[in-house]
């Protein structure tokens, strides 16, 4: 019988442990999880108030700018890729790599951002106000309240910009990066949903 040599089996078990590596700490899960359920419902009660009346809401989506919204998708997307990439460059120590990748992305947030701004002064320009209608409801409280995780994600992508610049990557640091990148991906996912259900969704 062929033995096994204890450094291969070292390895395998190094492997395997990062394979079943989750990102990030358990705090940062309990608010993801929690965002995706609170979201989650408000989806639900989207759908179901848009069921109730598909005209209103057919009609008044017709008032948005795609373009607009295709902008802020293009944003949220390369955003989340150079986090990514940023993370993997602190897991090698190649602190420009990381730090450069970090600011990336907080440019991407800031351009959402502007867009943003911008499409809320449209709207409000042409009269388009909360209470409006059920519609403009849930697109003001539902882009809002992302618009407030985009703002809160830009100061961590800050710390974590500032963080990788300075210091040795320890992987306590590195867990962290793994927690803020987690929120913004979450973030990124969010507006996937949100540009579905309020700029496509026939």
């Amino acid at each position: 019988m062929q033995q096994e040599n204890p450094t291969d089996a070292g390895a395998s078990a190094s492997a395997s442990a990062s394979a079943n590596h989750i990102p990030g700490e358990v705090g940062i899960w309990v608010v993801i999880f929690g965002d995706m359920l609170v979201f989650g419902l408000m989806f639900l009660t989207f759908m179901y108030y848009r069921r109730e009346n598909l005209p209103l809401f057919q009609d008044s989506q017709l008032h948005l700018n795609q373009t607009f919204g295709l902008i802020n998708t293009l944003f949220m997307l390369s955003s989340s890729w150079f986090v990514a990439l940023s993370v993997q460059a602190a897991r090698r120590s190649q602190r420009r790599r990381a730090c450069g990748g970090f600011c990336l992305a907080l440019l991407c947030g800031l351009g959402f951002s502007v867009v943003k701004v911008l499409e809320y002064r449209q709207k409000v320009g042409a009269g388009i106000l909360i209470d409006t209608n059920d519609f403009f409801t849930f697109y003001y409280v539902l882009t809002g309240i992302h618009f407030l995780h985009v703002c809160i994600g830009m100061v961590i992508l800050g710390f974590m910009a500032r963080s990788s610049w300075y210091g040795s990557f320890t992987a306590r640091k590195i867990g962290h990066f793994e927690s803020g990148a987690s929120f913004w991906h979450l973030v990124d996912l969010l507006w996937i949903a949100l540009f579905a259900l309020l700029y496509l969704l026939p």
